[in-house]
């Protein structure tokens, strides 16, 4: 009888080296994935020790441009950001994860999924959401909510003890106390002595973003042109960018330098624990937002972008961080955004100094909604000051009847 079949999200840390074997153990075989969004890996290394463990197949996946163009992109387009702070670095790799790995699954003809994801935190959410909207049928395996392994494996301890008795390698985390996961949108550290929010985050820890206190005293100024919302092209000192990946990375490359895009913060999960987060926020990411941010001062329609900022960007963000990209409210919310960023077309220049960016200058040769004569306090061409007495008359009708009913309640305006 063929042994069921079992596609394992698997990084060759020592959680999914241990659970790679325990699946084993359990007479499954194992097809190990591995997505490449953007973290430096030893990919050869990885693949070798899977193979040695026992997987059937070690598959890798290089996701980086999907990764950069169906979901950062997005991301700026929305100017995404969860709980004012949050820039969604992991969340938004989830999705491109959860979808290839299933494409995985479905290729190697497995009956399951598995990953390694704890079971107080958002990402099991986020790759179960995946996987069942993606094939309803689809079984998953999550060891960490599995009673026959948390209760044989209640720390990390226990699983270092089964490593050694099973031969299987593991890298010292003594010096690093402290979870991390990076992709190219940012790198996330938590857990460990990070668990403290009192605890100042090791100086030598930040691996994205240089210490902006020893950053360089010239800064660099660029300039980023947007089509539709969308990063086409971006200028920098020494050249021009035009491929999506390679811009985006040119900008990680210049964050770093002037330590652009670092932040300390307590969120709140999903499944509601609050968690402590310390993120390289992908330099690229931080610049491109304040980029489009700016930008659409310039050329976006005041009331579309009030509505947008209430609605479809607290709302793409929120669906984002808690797993709900396979879902038809983000896909209405997208066409929304998408809509929106019509006539978003134009460029920004920017100079990145010590840890922030500055907006220097933003302009755009079609979309003409600001007009620089209109706005001039030095001539009165098209704009007749009589007419705001009216506007003004008409707006304060109902704050007179306001007034008016707080006076018979014995209040007054004047002390509220």
């Amino acid at each position: 009888m063929a042994k069921p079949r079992v596609c394992l999200a698997y990084s060759g840390g020592l959680d999914t080296s241990c659970i790679l074997r325990w699946l084993i153990e359990e007479g499954y075989e194992v097809v190990c994935f591995l997505a490449n969004v953007g973290q430096e890996e030893d990919w050869a290394a990885v693949e070798k020790k899977a193979l040695a463990i026992g997987a059937q197949k070690m598959i890798i996946e290089d996701l980086r441009r999907e990764f950069i163009e169906e979901l950062c992109f997005r991301a700026i387009q929305c100017n995404a950001i969860y709980e004012g702070r949050y820039l969604l670095g992991t969340s938004l790799a989830r999705p491109v994860i959860a979808r290839a790995q299933m494409r995985v699954a479905q290729r190697e003809n497995c009956q399951y999924v598995s990953h390694g994801a704890t079971g107080k935190g958002n990402d099991q959410v986020r790759f179960e959401l995946a996987f069942y909207a993606i094939q309803p049928s689809i079984k998953v395996i999550a060891p960490w909510r599995d009673p026959k392994f948390f209760n044989r494996f209640a720390g990390r301890q226990d699983l270092l003890d089964y490593a050694a008795a099973n031969n299987i390698p593991v890298t010292s985390t003594k010096e690093k106390p402290y979870s991390m996961d990076a992709n190219s949108a940012h790198c996330s550290y938590e857990a460990g002595i990070l668990e403290d929010p009192n605890q100042t985050p090791p100086a030598d820890m930040w691996t994205m973003t240089a210490d902006p206190l020893t950053a360089p005293n010239e800064p660099d100024d660029i300039t980023i042109h947007f089509e539709k919302g969308i990063p086409a092209k971006v200028v920098t000192p020494e050249r021009e960018y035009t491929d999506s990946v390679e811009l985006f990375y040119a900008l990680n490359k210049l964050g770093y330098k002037h330590g652009v895009g670092r932040i300390d913060i307590v969120e709140n999960r999903f499944i509601g624990l609050k968690s402590r987060g310390c993120y390289d926020f992908s330099p690229a990411m931080t610049i491109l937002r304040e980029a489009h941010l700016d930008l659409e001062g310039l050329v976006l329609d005041g009331q579309v972008r009030s509505l947008r900022d209430q609605f479809v960007t607290h709302n793409w963000s929120n669906l984002l961080y808690n797993g709900h990209y396979f879902s038809p409210e983000r896909e209405f919310l997208e066409n929304s955004i998408v809509f929106s960023q019509k006539r978003v077309n134009g460029e920004v220049r920017v100079r990145l100094y010590k840890g922030h960016t500055y907006i220097l200058g933003r302009s755009s040769s079609t979309e003409k909604l600001y007009d620089e004569v209109e706005a001039s306090m030095d001539t009165l061409q098209d704009f007749a000051p009589t007419d705001t007495t009216g506007f003004i008359a008409i707006q304060s009708i109902r704050l007179k009847k306001y007034g008016l009913q707080k006076a018979e309640e014995g209040e007054s305006l004047s002390r509220a």
